[in-house]
């Protein structure tokens, strides 16, 4: 009997690539949205002609998706079809022709040092426990450039003798170090004081270090975007440029600002590809012009 081609190719993901729950679950929505629009189930997928795969994807254009999310959803069905082709499921690649989607490349947000600090001290409009734990969250996201994902999972073994560095496993399993300067170690010293009024009477032994009462026993990452939205709006600044991704941003570019090479950024990221890496510079260099148009003497800006 010939396997299921969705179960055998997401076990593929999940075991030789190494693939995250969630690459396996948005590939999963891509190709149960190729379905939905062909009328057919998992083996119907084998069925499809070229002209069923551009139909698919020219219905996606018109939808006026993220750059991101095409190029995602064209990466789940070419990979699906090159899958089931390689491992003899099927004896044509319906997705061969077409075309990858344009990869738009748009700087990331950041926030300026002087706006981090004001994100910081606004956190004191919180009362006393919740804001010693946001700005512990806000030191440890800007001193480090962890994924917001990393943060919520850090275990409370790991920064119970004041590290000065935390070993972090990142995607694909990966580990890398990441540095914690003294504000952010002061901020985890403060909060530990006080993270026992977080947990639950039954809950001592949780393991997290931003715990919660909740079924994850941690903070999600949703509870992290709304503090953070709230301290926003404190701070003067609008919630819509600030998240816990704007926060790694910002870690990555006053680096790069300040003289950091670029490899060693790469490396504090997790980032496997350079490339990935390198749009920092775009915004270090726009921050760079911004600053020269504005305040140099001669600029026709700062007159106009």
């Amino acid at each position: 009997m010939r396997p299921d081609p969705l179960t055998a190719f997401f076990q593929m993901l999940s075991v030789e690539r190494n693939a995250s729950p969630r690459t396996c679950e948005a590939y999963g929505q891509d190709l149960l949205d190729l379905r939905s629009h062909a009328g057919v189930d998992a083996e119907g997928l084998l069925t499809l002609s070229e002209s069923h795969i551009a139909g698919f994807f020219a219905a996606l254009d018109a939808r006026g998706l993220a750059s991101s999310t095409l190029q995602r959803k064209r990466a789940a069905v070419r990979q699906f079809y090159r899958f089931c082709v390689r491992e003899g499921l099927s004896d044509i690649d319906p997705s061969r022709k077409i075309a990858a989607a344009k990869k738009g490349r748009p700087l990331p947000k950041i926030l300026s040092r002087e706006e981090v600090d004001a994100l910081i001290a606004a956190a004191d409009a919180k009362d006393a426990h919740q804001a010693i734990r946001l700005q512990c969250l806000i030191e440890i996201a800007y001193a480090s450039g962890m994924r917001v994902s990393e943060i919520v999972a850090l275990r409370l073994d790991a920064v119970q003798k004041d590290p000065a560095y935390l070993i972090v496993k990142g995607k694909g399993g990966t580990e890398r170090l990441v540095p914690l300067n003294q504000s952010a170690r002061t901020a985890i010293k403060d909060y530990l004081d006080i993270r026992p009024l977080f947990l639950g009477a039954k809950d001592k032994a949780n393991p997290f270090l931003f715990c919660s009462r909740g079924a994850q026993g941690h903070l999600t990452r949703r509870r992290v975007g709304q503090l953070l939205d709230e301290a926003a709006l404190e701070a003067g600044i609008d919630p819509a440029r600030v998240s816990p991704h704007v926060l790694r941003h910002a870690f990555a570019t006053h680096l790069l600002e300040g003289g950091a090479d670029l490899r060693v950024v790469q490396t504090l990221l997790g980032h496997a590809d350079i490339s990935t890496t390198q749009v920092y510079t775009h915004v270090a260099t726009e921050r760079l012009k911004e600053v020269v148009e504005t305040h140099h003497p001669l600029s026709k800006r700062r007159f106009g």
